[in-house]
């Protein structure tokens, strides 16, 4: 895995220097994330890894398979990737340039898993809390895990605080059993 993301940085820097330069970073973030997308179905992959098909033939293929949605500037990035062998990197490269664009917006996708919906309110006083420790602006999304029991885990990039009563009751567990 790390040896995919190393592949993938210079790309990633390229497109979000290029998103940068002429402000397009919605029209890039779209475009990779659709690319990625396609990138990941099986019959993309057997494309991209057909060992007779020619590079042309791969790029123009896989932008078939989007369908339009990539901008001239997205079809190069195709034909450079497909020309270099690197088709199968989208999602890393997408990763890397959303992160790149979350530490220029100074954001954090924050998930949050709660055993039960929070209302509205809830939500918002948890957003304000994270953004102040976090000193960034928080985009969140709530997933419901009703195996939790009570309390909440929330996940910002590599940072997990497991909140939750199975955390705790694992903690115990573990805190005993030494």
């Amino acid at each position: 895995m790390a040896e995919l993301i190393t592949l993938a940085r210079p790309y990633a820097n390229a497109v979000f220097a290029a998103a940068q330069q002429s402000e397009q970073m919605d029209e890039w973030s779209d475009m990779l994330a659709f690319a990625a997308a396609v990138a990941s179905d099986s019959q993309a992959k057997a494309l991209v890894t057909h060992p007779t098909l020619p590079d042309e033939q791969k790029a123009a293929a896989f932008a078939d398979f989007c369908e339009g949605k990539l901008s001239e500037q997205g079809q190069n990035l195709i034909a450079l990737l497909a020309e270099n062998r690197r088709l199968l990197l989208l999602p890393e490269i997408m990763v890397l340039f959303e992160g790149l664009r979350s530490q220029l917006d100074r954001s954090v996708s924050v998930e949050l898993t709660t055993p039960i919906e929070l209302t509205e309110e809830q939500q918002g006083k948890l957003v304000e809390a994270l953004s102040r420790k976090l000193d960034r602006k928080v985009n969140l999304s709530t997933a419901m895990d009703k195996t939790l029991i009570g309390g909440v885990v929330i996940r910002a990039g590599d940072v997990v605080i497991d909140a939750s009563v199975r955390g705790k009751l694992k903690k115990l567990a573990e805190a005993i059993g030494s």
